[in-house]
């Protein structure tokens, strides 16, 4: 089943809503009506009963039953309060019964059997429907049954003339919630309307561009302030991958010139073989400056969606490190840099992705390498502290100035010193060798000292001692 747009939900909830409190209002209005009037007519009749109460206590005594008989005659034959009223001593002596409670002749039972507030019955005389009300009244020891009467039509027709008049306007205001109901649900989301439209006429030309956040602090001005937020993202994810696909570009672009006028320049004109051996030279160079850039850009592109994965296992130190030596000792030595290896303790283990920790690794011996003057020295050392394990990289070479450090870990960035000393690196190195540290939980740190040299260095967990035993196993990967 297709689940209902929110405006409509919004409009069948108010709809509900003020229907069902239109419905309860209704019924509540007529039971306190209803109970208002009965009321009434209750005080009504007891103030009857009062009156004959009265009337008994302010009699001689003395006087025999006649005489009271006549007297009530006398008062209430000729009074309306008189129509439905009848009274009976304690012994089952009519005092007075009128005649219309003589030509219904409804039972009146004893003072005795009569409870503390009375008993209230109805009964129907022609067109009246009539409410009596029985009472025990005393009077100076003597009791007394009183029951009064009182007519109910006006009271019927002033229900039924209330009870009208809510069943026609009970609808009306069902409809009219209906009605309400559905202005006030595009009331309540014209501001996600206006937000939506703001947010469809952003695009990849535009994201700049800012939703409007109300000034009352509310569930839309926070959903403003979430969207802005996801676009500010947005914004600078598109940002760096244009700049990543410019600066890539360009890069790519170098080498591929390069090597397109060094095999035009070759064809000109035919060669000798020494012209020809130190073209190709030339082109393997290039050939291989630009197979490193584009692993290098294959593997942040990895990096940047997820795809590179780091598995975590133990890594012998010693190991680790005969293997880079095996790999650097001869580029160290063809640029004339003393490279030297320092190990603080024995059997040392760390807990990393043996790929990623070379690679890492061979990242900053690259980097010391090239700017480091022949004649300097390379040192790729680790020392251990506590439950860590620190790595490091330090040179002899040029040093990054002040304002070169802050953006040295930025995609192709290179220093102006770089530049200068005749470098011609991606930038990538580092970028990529920040991002290796971080999937190992850690921070890639530099120390340096312009015309001084560069230490990089960063810190894995020492793996336990009972780790210990798997490392020759994973050495030989």
């Amino acid at each position: 089943m297709k689940p209902l747009p929110i405006r409509l939900k919004l409009s069948l909830w108010y709809f509900a809503m003020f229907a069902t409190a239109a419905c309860l209002l209704s019924i509540a209005s007529w039971w306190m009506l209803r109970s208002t009037v009965d009321a009434t007519e209750y005080h009504e009749l007891k103030e009857r009963v009062e009156d004959v109460q009265l009337l008994l206590a302010h009699e001689d005594p003395t006087r025999g039953m006649d005489e009271l008989r006549q007297e009530f005659a006398a008062i209430y034959s000729i009074k309306d309060d008189g129509k439905w009223l009848q009274v009976m001593d304690q012994d089952g002596n009519w005092i007075f019964r009128s005649k219309r409670m003589l030509a219904q002749n409804p039972g009146l039972p004893l003072p005795d059997r009569l409870p503390g507030r009375g008993l209230i019955e109805e009964f129907h005389q022609g067109s009246h429907l009539v409410r009596v009300l029985s009472y025990p009244i005393e009077i100076r020891g003597r009791k007394y049954s009183v029951q009064t009467g009182l007519a109910l039509n006006r009271s019927i027709v002033l229900l039924t003339k209330f009870g009208t008049d809510l069943f026609l306007l009970t609808p009306a205001m069902i409809i009219l919630a209906a009605v309400g109901g559905h202005w006030m649900s595009r009331k309540a989301l014209q501001p996600v309307a206006l937000l939506a439209a703001e947010a469809r006429r952003i695009n990849d030309r535009n994201l700049y561009t800012r939703l409007p956040v109300p000034s009352a602090n509310d569930e839309i001005s926070d959903l403003s302030r979430t969207l802005n937020q996801m676009l500010e993202r947005i914004d600078t994810a598109f940002a760096s991958v244009r700049a990543f696909t410019g600066n890539a570009s360009h890069e790519l672009r170098t080498p591929i010139s390069l090597l397109r006028a060094e095999i035009e320049v070759a064809l000109l004109r035919p060669r000798g073989e020494q012209e020809y051996h130190a073209t190709l030279l030339r082109l393997l160079e290039e050939t291989i400056r630009m197979t490193h850039l584009v692993e290098n850009l294959l593997a942040l592109a990895r990096a940047d969606g997820g795809a590179e994965t780091v598995v975590m296992v133990p890594i012998s130190v010693d190991a680790l490190f005969m293997r880079i030596e095996e790999t650097w000792r001869t580029i160290m030595q063809f640029g004339m840099i003393d490279f030297r290896i320092e190990i603080e303790g024995s059997e040392l283990a760390v807990l990393g992705d043996p790929s990623g920790v070379s690679r890492l690794l061979s990242i900053l011996l690259e980097n010391a390498s090239k700017y480091t003057a022949p004649g300097g020295s390379v040192t790729l050392s680790a020392t251990s502290k506590a439950n860590a394990i620190t790595l490091s990289v330090r040179d002899t070479g040029i040093g990054i100035s002040c304002s070169d450090l802050p953006k040295i870990f930025d995609r192709f960035y290179r220093g102006t010193e770089a530049g200068n000393f005749g470098s011609r690196g991606s930038g990538l190195g580092l970028a990529l060798g920040k991002w290796i540290a971080e999937r190992h939980g850690t921070q890639l740190n530099v120390e340096t000292e312009p015309g001084r040299g560069s230490r990089f260095f960063f810190s894995l967990m020492a793996c336990p001692m009972p780790c210990t035993n798997e490392i020759a196993s994973v050495a030989q990967r």
